[in-house]
């Protein structure tokens, strides 16, 4: 029996008109952003924000970024035509902060969302990274904050929706919003503002 191969990556322009046609949960706005230039040469950027602020437009709750880069070449270092990169961060309850565990299980939940999708990748690489600050002098009644913040590349192996849906996963679930959750309240840390 023949294994079962992913089916193969589309064209540039198919993949970003499949990934604009997308719908997100109402919890979270995304929209286009200016591409990086110089990474690749087709490429195609998201930003996302949990329950942005109606004013401004900045969410409180988390946020996050994702560039489709796409080089006909293959870079030796992507292992194929394409590569995602995101980032995704939020605020944390400073308890949670001090967690030796939770850079792991942030990591863990971009691999889950990736895999629960059937997103197939390779060439994986990122970092989790939590943060703990404490405001002095001026900044004193800012008290205690915590921030978690992942940053993650991959090589992406068939269709590209489920990678751009598992990311906006990874940042509503960083923000306290897990699948099946729209329109929840959040009970956690805003993240400060100095």
């Amino acid at each position: 029996m023949a294994a079962h191969r992913p089916s193969p990556v589309p064209s540039f322009a198919d993949a970003i008109a499949a990934v604009a046609g997308l719908g997100f949960r109402a919890d979270l706005v995304v929209h286009d952003i200016p591409a990086p230039s110089g990474l690749a040469p087709e490429a195609y950027a998201l930003a996302a924000d949990v329950r942005p602020d109606d004013d401004d437009g900045v969410s409180a709750y988390g946020t996050g970024r994702l560039v489709l880069l796409h080089d006909a070449d293959e870079p030796e270092a992507w292992d194929g035509a394409w590569r995602i990169v995101c980032f995704a961060q939020a605020p944390l309850e400073p308890e949670i902060g001090i967690d030796p565990l939770v850079a792991e299980v942030a990591w863990s939940w971009l691999v889950d969302a990736l895999s629960s999708r059937g997103a197939a990748f390779h060439a994986m690489s990122g970092t989790a990274t939590k943060t703990l600050s404490q405001g002095f002098g001026g900044l004193a009644a800012e008290g205690t904050g915590a921030q978690i913040e992942l940053r993650a590349s991959w090589s992406p192996t068939g269709d590209i929706v489920p990678h751009v849906e598992a990311w906006a996963e990874l940042v509503c679930m960083l923000a306290g919003l897990p699948p099946g959750s729209e329109n929840a309240p959040l009970l956690r840390a805003q993240s400060r503002t100095t």
